[in-house]
């Protein structure tokens, strides 16, 4: 009995240690400050850029997607012990974050996920911003600075024990993807808008496609989901390959496959369907470039 006593107080002991030293790890790497030097884009205010603003916003960062439908935040998504996120007001109203930064801190936040203080931001999809072109992300704070201003308190996001053990090991990216990105020398190359697939691979990674479906769009098990999420499509042409172009257009603009079946609502379809038909062709055109993967191996 005294054996067994001692054993049970052991491993008591070592979950402690284990578990202080996941908290101590994630809690140094979640508020390790990040210095940025990085080019700072022109803002223009003209009617053009805001618009064009607008529709980054809306059909291609999909920011309204985690944000809210008014900018205004809102928990985007609850993955049970693992935590849940939730995205702050980024309106200029009360209780929202942008009229605190300036233009230069809110370019650093999408394309770098740091806060003015050079902490990261958590559940940014950095490794898709990051990519964004001065033209583009100047156009997006532009729309942010003329968006309608929404009266709610900010919340942060909520981290759960679960969630900081998956963090520290390698497996919710997700939670700090500041650490995966350039922070210094940075060399965008953004090919000129069009129906091309050099214009698609623009988009499918600052668009998030990369991000649900993998950095191969094999597609699999979305990070950071609970296991009761549907995988992510695969993208390939070991998955979607015998798709016609009408096909794809079909399916990002009414959520339907080719046998007519719906797409589970977590793919953003109300935000795809406002892509204008030359991206819709260029995201196809790059697809067909995608060489075929196994679903899953990201």
């Amino acid at each position: 009995m005294r054996f067994i006593r001692r054993a049970l107080l052991g491993a008591v002991l070592l979950v402690a240690l284990v578990a202080g030293g996941v908290f101590a790890l994630s809690s140094y790497r979640m508020s390790r400050r990040i210095a940025v030097h990085d080019s700072e884009p022109v803002i223009r205010t003209d009617s053009a850029s805001i618009a064009r603003g607008r529709h980054l916003a809306i059909a291609i960062a999909k920011c309204v997607d985690c944000h809210g439908a008014d900018l205004g935040g809102q928990l985007a998504v609850d993955a049970g012990p693992i935590g849940q996120l939730i995205a702050p007001n980024i309106t200029s109203g009360a209780g929202g974050v942008l009229s605190a930064l300036s233009d230069a801190e809110l370019v650093r936040a999408i394309r770098h996920g740091v806060r003015p203080d050079g902490t990261p931001l958590r559940f940014m999809p950095t490794t898709s911003f990051n990519l964004l072109s001065d033209e583009d992300v100047a156009a997006i704070v532009a729309y942010l600075r003329t968006a309608p201003p929404v009266d709610r308190p900010s919340r942060g996001s909520v981290v759960r024990p679960l969630g900081r053990l998956l963090y520290v090991a390698g497996q919710l990216p997700l939670m700090n993807e500041s650490e995966l990105v350039p922070h210094d020398g940075i060399t965008r190359r953004t090919p000129p808008a069009g129906a091309t697939a050099e214009y698609g691979a623009y988009l499918a990674t600052v668009g998030g496609c990369t991000g649900c479906h993998g950095p191969g769009l094999s597609g699999g098990h979305v990070p950071g989901t609970p296991p009761s999420f549907k995988p992510a499509a695969n993208l390939t042409p070991s998955g979607i390959g015998q798709w016609s172009e009408q096909d794809f257009v079909t399916a990002l603009r009414e959520g339907k496959r080719p046998d007519g079946s719906v797409i589970d609502p977590f793919m953003p379809v109300k935000y795809t369907a406002q892509m204008t038909d030359d991206e819709l062709r260029a995201l196809y055109a790059h697809l067909r470039t995608v060489p075929p993967r196994e679903t899953g191996t990201r």
